[in-house]
């Protein structure tokens, strides 16, 4: 973002395999292969060729795509997700305007985290690719083999975490990941790591590790703190739905890739509308629940879509009593 109301973001076009800014400016964008902001500086994207992009560890939109209005892309989001995963209503509901947080999140300067909680074959997996596949700019981790390269992806491309925490089951691993999700909630807190320089010198560098991040896991987490950032679904509580596909069809991901470009335009658009709203907070329930429960009820416009999320955390709130 630029001081004179440009935002540039980057494109990956995958029939002609390369990339691309998008740069908005003045309620317009153009596709431009580099962007020279002043002072002779000039920026290039990263390569297609560029190992988490070709890989698909990372994905971007191609272009922005025209949406007929904000309840009409809530309700494309939410028919995406009921058509490939199986979870309530409610959750669902929360998933689709999550999506939604996901793409203004840098508004906001504290987030919740969605969490998907159940044993193996409940459909974790299902749920991270789907709405994953939607999020802004989503770092899909899971299978990693070990958790420093994290800090540096989150670091470097300023997305949303897509991470199967049962994928990380040794102790250390799993502290790296659960400092990760303690320091990535909210604006300044970055983690501090300690990095070799060539003369063999130890100095302190710091990973911004802020955004929005789906997490699956089999159980809880010790620390009750963590605990109370997630928006949580139970999984395989209930028989799978007859119409959900066993195996994901090849046109998920170009449906997914369409819904990106939707969401990249309502992005530009509105990026510098989007604040936590003060007259939303609930002073009947526990600070860190107005934490987390406000950015997503700023973002929804439905009336009724937003008194279930109210009375979900006054649920949360009994729960913690």
């Amino acid at each position: 973002m630029f001081d004179n109301g440009a935002v540039l973001e980057t494109a990956y076009q995958p029939e002609e395999k390369r990339t691309a800014f998008i740069v908005w400016q003045d309620g317009k964008w153009t596709c431009e292969p580099s962007f020279s902001p002043g002072s002779g500086e000039r920026l290039v994207p990263y390569s297609s060729h560029n190992n988490l992009i070709k890989h698909q560890v990372v994905l971007l939109p191609s272009q922005p795509e025209e949406y007929i209005s904000e309840e009409n892309l809530v309700g494309e989001i939410q028919a995406f997700v009921h058509r490939y995963v199986d979870v309530s209503p409610l959750f669902e509901k929360i998933a689709s305007y999550y999506v939604l947080l996901s793409w203004v999140y840098d508004g906001f300067n504290e987030l919740p985290y969605l969490r998907l909680r159940g044993d193996a074959g409940s459909g974790k997996t299902r749920f991270l690719l789907t709405v994953g596949s939607l999020c802004y700019k989503p770092i899909f981790a899971s299978g990693a083999s070990t958790v420093s390269p994290i800090f540096r992806i989150l670091d470097a491309f300023r997305g949303t975490l897509i991470i199967d925490e049962g994928d990380f089951r040794l102790s250390d691993e799993r502290a790296e990941i659960v400092k990760i999700l303690n320091n990535g909630n909210a604006k300044g807190f970055p983690v501090l790591r300690s990095e070799a320089s060539g003369r063999g010198e130890f100095s302190p560098r710091a990973y911004d590790v802020f955004g929005p991040k789906l997490v699956a896991t089999r159980g809880f987490f010790e620390d009750r703190a963590l605990e109370s950032r997630f928006l949580t679904e139970e999984m395989g509580q209930y028989h799978l739905r007859d119409d959900i596909p066993i195996n994901l069809p090849s046109s998920h991901k170009k449906e997914a890739l369409h819904l990106r470009n939707k969401l990249l335009l309502f992005r530009f658009r509105n990026l510098h509308k989007r604040k936590a709203r003060e007259s939303l907070v609930d002073r009947s329930i526990e600070p860190r629940l107005n934490q987390i429960f406000v950015p997503l009820l700023s973002i929804i416009e439905n009336a009724q879509a937003r008194e279930d999320l109210k009375e979900l955390a006054r649920r949360y709130h009994r729960e913690m009593i």
